[in-house]
């Protein structure tokens, strides 16, 4: 178990959200807006005809507009994070924050609004009206016991789903990972005692949801600060907690932990001690879900109990109770069935889709991403992990039929199969598929220099990577100006970071003696190479990692790609049997594009544009796509036939002698490859079953213009990833910031793994 949590620096979090656009949200329009007819259907006069079906059918405005896929994510402040009653402006980060994470995880679109009260009666009035613009609503950061209040008022005045993710979320992941917990210690829900510490909304939800799946009223007791909430008790109570009031001569927590089977903490740090941890019950199921930190450590837990299951809400240990396991997909399935509340069953079917989830075998791509522990269902592993790409085909599906079941879906799913299919393409596998790389990368930290170490941004990143627990930075620059630089930007979490410089490594004999083994029969002079280790950032960081004393490298901050890899290759070569290139991923318009070479070859050869679909088809299926490539040229097949496009053409017939394992064509117009409708009414033969997802480019001046141009004018780009080299380098664009810096640094740490196709 980890006991190093991943820290977010204040400046991080405050660079991230001003940097560029303000927040973390826009408004995207999904139809064309570019001639007077768009304009003349989107708005006046054709949007007249929608508002009269509407008028005469309600149901149709799931038909016309985005109400079906939108949920309202509302707060008035009164209870933020772990931060108190910070109002409703202080809460909108966080609403904004909410909101990504529908679209992320479930491709839900989502608003947030606060609210600017903290009277019951005057937030549920400004909530009650908006019916019409939402198919849900997601409330947040309300204080109890007014959210009991807000919450029942509402899912009474309204017909789509309220859900307050605060009490529910949890106690949902909650529930599923005590159902894997009983499995494995082989309880019955229905002779377990439990103990629960905290009486706010979240505790009260697991106890309401647990009893609705079996557990017997008397058999849970619940604590609050005045001690244990039972039969007859006055003080401190109210309709919410006497609700689950019992019988029992116990009146401390201490007292009700003797001989309990299951203790659930949302209270706060310390409230369990090892002595009451040792007086649970035999196999004791602990979960201690108070953040940031929780009632009782896994470590004091194991101390005294070798036999404990142990979960809490922390990322940095095991069996993580995480609300995004839950709330996307939960919403998923109720606006999918158009259902017009969520209600117990839908709860309880969320909560054993998702326990079974962690039963199943792991996929390679999530059990590699999280190689610092095997993901196999036990005592370590009864909670899937938020980044699981199966979570959204499992979870929405069981939440649906839960509905349909109870009679709250208006759209039944005819083809639960089919709908299972469309879930799966709901999503755009790079995103996650990146973040399974940056979360593998975080299991396998590496030693990673930073040659432009000097630099603001690149300090910054240094100590973004090193915080995010990526590995170790290594900044190469003179340590007074790199000091000059924290003390002046007063950068935080600065201390101990690692510089080298010629000046005072041990090892610069070392690095001059292998450079000039290299280069003296290419007219260098020992006095050359000298020069070039003492003075070239570039030249001494590469041979810091060509010697073994880091596992990568990053650059390109202060210089040209070019430069920048003229000096690398100065110090270290391709890897055998590979082409060198450059490969940028674009994800723009709801898919995601490889291309290939953006940086490196100015004309490629036949036989390099096919070794470019060759080592990008491996990493497309790193990311989680199946290639189907896509050379490109300004002719289809021969029209127009120009001598220009013979070249593409022959690396076609290339592939062809190679026999590969992934789906080609060419040569193609770059519309053709995209338009997978166009292709097919054109050129009916081809052999591409789906629109192209990797386009190799015929020439560096065409990649690195067409990389350039889709960078600037919308969607998000990595890149330039640099692949085959024989050892990890990374080389950034001039200027890139300090999220892409520290991207660039995970590509080069991951390339480091034996199983990677990046530096292939």
């Amino acid at each position: 178990m980890s006991t190093k949590k991943p820290s977010i620096t204040e400046e991080d979090a405050l660079q991230f959200h001003v940097n560029g656009r303000p927040g973390k949200i826009e408004i995207i329009a999904s139809k064309p807006l570019t001639t007077q007819r768009d304009l003349s259907l989107a708005y006046s006069p054709g949007v007249a005809y929608p508002c009269l079906h509407i008028a005469k059918d309600p149901n149709t405005a799931y038909d016309y507009t985005a109400k079906g896929n939108l949920v309202a994510v509302i707060s008035n402040g009164t209870a933020v994070l772990g931060l108190g009653d910070l109002g409703a402006l202080a809460s909108k980060p966080v609403m904004e924050g909410k909101a990504v994470l529908f679209k992320r995880f479930a491709d839900i679109d989502s608003i947030d609004l606060e609210v600017d009260t903290k009277d019951v009666t005057e937030f549920v009035n400004s909530v009650r009206y908006l019916g019409p613009s939402f198919g849900g609503i997601n409330l947040e950061d309300i204080k109890a016991p007014e959210c009991f209040i807000i919450e029942q008022q509402l899912r009474e005045l309204m017909d789509i789903p309220v859900f307050h993710d605060d009490q529910h979320g949890t106690a949902i992941i909650a529930a599923a990972g005590l159902l894997n917990a009983l499995h494995l210690t082989g309880r019955d829900l229905k002779n377990t005692k439990i103990v629960v510490n905290g009486a706010g909304a979240a505790s009260i939800a697991c106890v309401e949801l647990v009893k609705a799946m079996g557990l017997p009223h008397d058999n849970a007791i619940l604590c609050d600060t005045k001690g244990v909430i039972y039969q007859g008790r006055t003080e401190g109570m109210n309709q919410w907690k006497s609700a689950h009031a019992v019988k029992t001569d116990r009146r401390t927590l201490e007292e009700a932990m003797k001989g309990a089977d299951v203790f659930l903490g949302l209270s706060v740090k310390g409230a369990v001690t090892p002595a009451m941890v040792k007086s649970m019950a035999d196999k004791p199921i602990i979960f201690a879900m108070a953040n940031p930190d929780p009632e009782v450590t896994p470590e004091e837990v194991q101390a005294v109990r070798a036999d404990a299951i142990v979960a809490t809400g922390r990322s940095d240990y095991v069996n993580q109770v995480n609300n995004v396991l839950g709330f996307p997909y939960i919403f998923r399935g109720a606006l999918d069935v158009r259902a017009s509340t969520i209600n117990e069953h839908m709860k309880i079917a969320a909560a054993r889709a998702i326990a079974e989830l962690a039963r199943q075998d792991v996929p390679d791509e999530v059990d590699a991403a999280y190689s610092g522990r095997r993901l196999r269902f036990g005592p370590e592993y009864i909670i899937p992990v938020p980044f699981d790409p199966r979570l959204i085909t499992h979870v929405p599906p069981a939440v649906a039929k839960a509905a349909m079941e109870s009679g709250v879906a208006r759209k039944p799913i005819i083809d639960m199969d089919a709908y299972v299919a469309s879930l799966a393409g709901r999503l755009d596998p790079a995103a996650g598929s990146l973040q399974l790389i940056f979360e593998r990368v975080r299991h396998n930290p590496k030693r990673i220099v930073f040659a432009e170490g000097e630099e603001e941004k690149v300090i910054r990143a240094a100590i973004a990577f090193r915080s995010a627990g990526y590995g170790t930075p290594v900044l190469v620059g003179r340590p007074e100006r790199i000091a000059e630089v924290i003390r002046t930007q007063s950068l935080h979490d600065a201390e101990a970071l690692e510089i080298v410089t010629a000046a005072n490594t041990p090892h610069r004999q070392h690095y001059h003696d292998m450079l000039y083994e290299r280069l003296q029969r290419k007219g260098i002079l020992s006095r050359d190479v000298q020069r070039m280790v003492n003075q070239d950032r570039n030249v001494f960081a590469a041979c810091m990692v060509a010697a073994g004393h880091a596992d990568a490298m990053v650059t390109g901050v202060t210089r040209s790609f070019n430069v920048c890899l003229d000096d690398t290759l100065r110090v270290i070569d391709p890897r055998p049997g590979q082409t060198l290139m450059g490969l940028t991923i674009l994800v723009a318009g709801g898919r995601t594009v490889l291309l290939a070479d953006t940086n490196v070859h100015e004309l490629p050869s036949a036989e390099q544009l096919a070794d470019f679909a060759v080592q990008t088809a491996a990493i497309a299926r790193q990311l989680g796509h199946e290639p189907r490539i896509a050379l490109l040229s300004f002719s289809n097949f021969g029209n127009p036939p120009r001598e220009k496009a013979v070249r593409i053409r022959e690396a076609v017939l290339v592939l062809d002698q190679r026999r590969v394992d992934f789906e080609y064509e060419g040569e193609m117009q770059a519309n053709v490859a995209l338009n997978y409708g166009l292709m097919k009414e054109l050129y009916p033969f081809t052999r591409l079953s789906g629109p192209a997802n990797i386009l190799i480019m015929p020439a560096l001046h065409s990649a690195n213009i067409a990389a350039k141009l889709m960078q600037e004018l919308g969607g998000t780009s990595f890149g330039p990833v640099l692949v085959g080299l024989s050892k990890p380098v990374q080389i950034v664009q001039t200027g890139a910031t300090v999220n892409e810096l520290v991207t660039a640094a995970a590509f080069a740490s991951l390339a480091t793994s034996p199983l990677s196709t990046l530096h292939r």
